[in-house]
Parts: structure tokens; C-alpha cells; sequence
């Protein structure tokens, strides 16, 4: 019989899919999708939330029956929250208000507990996300403030995991490897064992309007004042995590927030690929940069999450109607 000894054991290996209608005829390149979605919690966080736990439970940061705290957007707090189960851990996690209620009730049915904060506030503010659930890490008995912006395991998860899956599927063929910029863990994991097998490959950032990431990286200047709210989920930053080596990124490709929505629904229509608002961002930058690419390339964009945690936002006809976008 095959089977796994629990849920933990299905995540990875995801399907290489190649897109054929959503970046139109006259698009040069080969385009393969890794469609992160079939991780059971339906999201590339899984991978890195389920080693963060790990490497916390083997230096004694995480301790049995301890509470695990995080700020998360939604995705990182359901791969914790599945591995907590598994092992036996309570979670708390912390949000912002801009979030899908899809996200949070997602997380409160599999036993999270979920703070909800203000978005259009600083990081230092003490009510923002990021001050509460370092707070909430130093007040908790037993606790554990996970901070998937500074803890490397995030990257090494993908340097170890992710990257390596994309090169054997693709055989080492691919010259570009584009993927949605948040935290910093994936593009840098996975930029970082790219660049070590070939130096040639290019390694493409995908950023949002309101976020510092492309200036940073353009200037080696940290403007926080120069960052602004916006639509998009789960890509772009007003901070610098220390994930990111800004020195494996080639190039940000910024996407605005009506753009990354329009083709995620494009995604869902022409490939039959349900996926969450970075994917339809990271299909954006491709053919904004379309003049880029040759015949010859072979690129992988990585698919984050599953559109299931958008229904009642960009793949629903009224809410898109009120934004002005169709």
C-alpha cells in the first residue's frame, strides 16, 4: 500500500505546467508554470512554514505543547497551522485588514486563532501586524514568534526544496525563473541554488505599486516613506526582510494591482489554472517584459497560491465592478 504517514508527507513535488493561451500567440518564449497550489495547504508557504518548525524545534525555540505566533497574509499561517496539528502545537496568528475574509476563516477552520489589524499603518506603529505579533511572541507562555521576514530557514526551505524540483523538471534548461516577491524566501531560495548551477540564469522579481522592493534593489536606498498601501495580496514590502540577497535578483518587474487581478482571472479562463492574485501579477510581468525573451528561453514562473482564497474579492464580478476594473 502507498500511502503518507500524515498530511506533511504530500508537500512538494508539484506539477511543471506550460501555459498555451493566457500570454498570447506572439509570446517568444516556453513558459512553465510550477502550480504550487497542489501542496495540501495549497500554497508554496507550506514548504517553508513546515522547516521553519523544524529547525525551531531542533535548536529548543519551539518546545512541546508551545504556541506558535506569526503575522502572516494568510498563506504561511495555514502551512504552520497544518503542521501544527501534526505535532501538536496552538497557533495564534496576526493579519491586516486589507486580507481576504476567505484567508482568515480559512485559517479559523483549521483551529487558528486570528487577530485582525489595521493595514494603513508603519511597521513600527504597535498596532500594525508586524508589532503585534512580536509582542504577542514576547507576552505568550511557551511561545514561538515565527517571523518569516528574518528567519533564513524561509529561504533555505526553497534552497533546498523548491529549487531543486524545478531544475530536475526542467531537466537544467531553464534561463529565467520568475516568482511574486513578498518575504524574500522564494526568490532568493531559489535564485540562490539557480545561480549557483548556471550564473546565466536570470532571476525576476515580482513587486507591486506601494512597495520599496524595485527601488531598493535599483539604489540601495531604504525609503520606507516612499512606500504607499495597495490591492495586491502577498507580494511587495515596506520593509527590507532579511531573506532577501539582493544580489541573486536580476531585475523587479512592478505590476499594478488591477493588472495582477485581470490576469489571474485569465489564468483561471484560458488555462484552467485556479490561482490567487500574485500568480495573475507574475503573468502581468511576463508580458510587460515580453520583448525580453527569445525563442530559445525557457522560463518557470511560480504560481503561489490557490485562487479559493480570492473568490470573494478578484474572481467576484462585483467586487471587481466597485474597483473600477471591469
Amino acid at each position: 500500500m502507498k500511502y503518507a504517514q500524515n498530511i506533511l508527507e504530500t508537500i512538494g513535488n508539484t506539477p511543471l505546467v506550460k501555459l498555451n493561451k493566457v500570454l498570447g500567440e506572439d509570446f517568444p518564449a516556453m513558459v512553465l508554470a510550477k502550480v504550487e497550489t497542489f501542496n495540501p495547504g495549497n500554497s508554496v508557504k507550506d514548504r517553508m512554514a513546515l522547516k521553519m518548525i523544524e529547525d525551531a524545534e531542533k535548536d529548543g525555540r519551539l518546545k512541546p505543547g508551545g504556541t506558535i505566533i506569526e503575522g502572516t497574509s494568510g498563506n504561511t499561517g495555514m502551512g504552520l497551522a497544518l503542521a501544527a496539528i501534526v505535532k501538536g502545537y496552538k497557533c495564534i496568528f496576526v493579519t491586516n485588514a486589507k486580507q481576504s475574509k476567505e484567508k482568515n476563516d480559512i485559517l479559523r477552520a483549521v483551529g487558528a486563532e486570528v487577530i485582525v489589524c489595521p493595514t494603513d499603518v508603519t511597521p513600527e506603529d504597535p498596532r500594525s501586524y508586524y508589532s503585534v505579533s512580536k509582542r504577542l511572541g514576547e507576552e505568550i507562555e511557551n511561545g514561538w514568534y515565527v517571523n518569516q521576514y528574518d528567519n533564513l530557514s524561509n529561504r533555505q526551505a526553497h534552497y533546498e526544496q523548491t529549487a531543486p524540483e524545478i531544475w530536475e523538471q526542467t531537466d537544467g534548461k531553464l534561463t529565467h525563473f520568475v516568482a511574486g516577491a513578498g518575504t524574500g524566501g522564494t526568490v532568493t531560495g531559489c535564485g540562490t541554488f539557480f545561480k549557483e548551477k548556471n550564473a546565466d540564469i536570470k532571476v525576476i522579481g515580482v513587486d507591486t505599486y506601494g512597495s520599496i522592493l524595485k527601488e531598493y534593489h535599483e539604489t540601495g536606498e531604504f525609503h520606507p516613506e516612499h512606500a504607499h498601501s495597495y490591492i495586491t495580496e502577498g507580494i511587495g514590502e515596506d520593509i527590507i526582510p532579511q531573506n532577501y540577497d539582493m544580489s541573486v535578483i536580476d531585475h523587479f518587474e512592478k505590476v499594478t494591482d488591477k493588472d495582477g487581478a485581470i490576469y489571474a482571472r485569465k489564468l483561471a479562463k484560458e488555462e484552467g489554472i485556479f490561482c490567487g492574485y500574485s500568480a495573475g501579477s507574475a503573468i502581468a510581468a511576463l508580458i510587460q517584459m515580453k520583448d525580453k525573451f527569445t525563442k530559445d528561453d525557457v522560463i518557470v514562473v511560480l504560481l503561489h497560491d490557490h485562487g479559493s482564497r480570492y473568490v470573494g474579492k478578484i474572481y467576484n464580478d462585483e467586487w471587481m465592478k466597485e474597483m473600477g476594473w471591469l
